[in-house]
């Protein structure tokens, strides 16, 4: 079994959502943790989004990255630039990715534009989750 991180800054959203589709997608092939350098709490939006997409994560929690410094991952994937700049040393003979997802918690507008630019940025992570996946395992 493989140990897969997601990092994120606030473990709030763009980890969470990617957290949510690995999960479902690897199932029994990986244990899959997110985390954040910070920890801001899992966003709403992003359970309300992802419960549109058919996943729940209304159970995931935000987690700091040192409560993981004890596990062998296998991959860490950052998903926003500001982690992957200000992780600190993390050891690990994982194999690392990086993906900048544009942050949808810090759209603006109406509601209405704000839900869509949660999606937009839900299937730009599924779709990157899906070719992980498929590259990976």
């Amino acid at each position: 079994m493989k140990n897969v991180l997601v990092l994120c800054t606030g473990n709030s959203c763009r980890s969470q959502l990617a957290e949510g589709f690995l999960r479902k997608m690897l199932k029994d092939k990986a244990v899959v943790y997110s985390a954040g350098v910070e920890i801001h709490g899992v966003n709403p939006k992003a359970i309300e989004t992802m419960k549109e997409a058919g996943i729940d994560i209304s159970n995931h929690t935000s987690n700091h990255i040192s409560e993981y410094e004890n596990i062998n991952f296998d991959f860490i994937i950052t998903v926003c630039d500001h982690a992957k700049e200000s992780c600190p040393y993390f050891p690990s003979n994982a194999i690392k990715f990086h993906q900048n997802f544009p942050d949808p918690a810090k759209a603006i507008g109406t509601a209405e534009d704000v839900k869509i630019e949660f999606a937009r940025v839900r299937k730009m992570i599924e779709d990157y989750c899906t070719a992980f996946v498929a590259d990976n395992f």
